[in-house]
């Protein structure tokens, strides 16, 4: 049951987050993802099974990513770094939301909702909190390496762009080890932080 709650919620930040991303990239200059389809909000645009499936039943994990063609960034590495967190952006206020919802009218709509609907509201905030910390983890090809790539010296970047050929296989290596929550964890703490009211659960 609490699988079939959930999925709304996954579908949603999925969705939500890839088309943040495309429709940044179009603010700042790359039309590249209207041109292929992806400025959409159909979960189907963006499924990834093994991603969708790691966020359904761990709570982090990845949808497919959208096409980002960088050459037409007027401003390369800002560009970037607006387009990188635009997706994590999304989720963080998608969750505000619906805490503010829960905070303000969760009594008022309690009734109508019951129990599936608060939870399917509590699934919204935290899968979309931890889809938002998840790719804030700065290892390719999740979207914190490429704000870490927008800021690093032009010197670094040659083995930056060396790392991002076996990040993959790193983060593989982390998820499979359990290591990823050492970086996982002390996001999501940062990131509940910025909720209002704080963690609502």
């Amino acid at each position: 049951m609490m699988l079939l709650l959930s999925l709304p919620a996954v579908l949603w930040a999925i969705s939500f987050h890839e088309f943040c991303h495309g429709y940044a990239a179009k603010l700042v200059g790359d039309p590249t993802a209207e041109r292929s389809g992806r400025l959409s909000l159909n979960p189907l645009d963006h499924f990834d099974l093994v991603g969708t499936l790691m966020l359904l039943f761990v709570g982090f994990g990845w949808a497919k990513p959208v096409p980002i063609n960088t050459r037409y960034f007027r401003h390369p590495r800002r560009d970037l770094v607006i387009v990188s967190l635009a997706g994590v952006v999304g989720n963080v206020l998608t969750a505000i939301v619906c805490v503010l919802f829960l905070r303000f009218y969760g009594q008022t709509w309690g009734r109508f909702l019951g129990d599936a609907g608060f939870t399917v509201l509590a699934q919204m905030i935290n899968i979309n909190m931890g889809l938002a910390a998840f790719n804030l983890i700065p290892i390719p090809p999740l979207d914190g390496s490429k704000v870490l790539q927008a800021f690093l010296p032009f010197k670094y970047l040659r083995h930056y762009y060396w790392l991002e050929q076996y990040g993959m296989i790193i983060l593989l290596v982390l998820l499979l080890t359990g290591i990823i929550n050492f970086l996982f964890n002390p996001i999501l703490r940062l990131l509940w932080s910025l909720l209002p009211f704080g963690k609502p659960f």
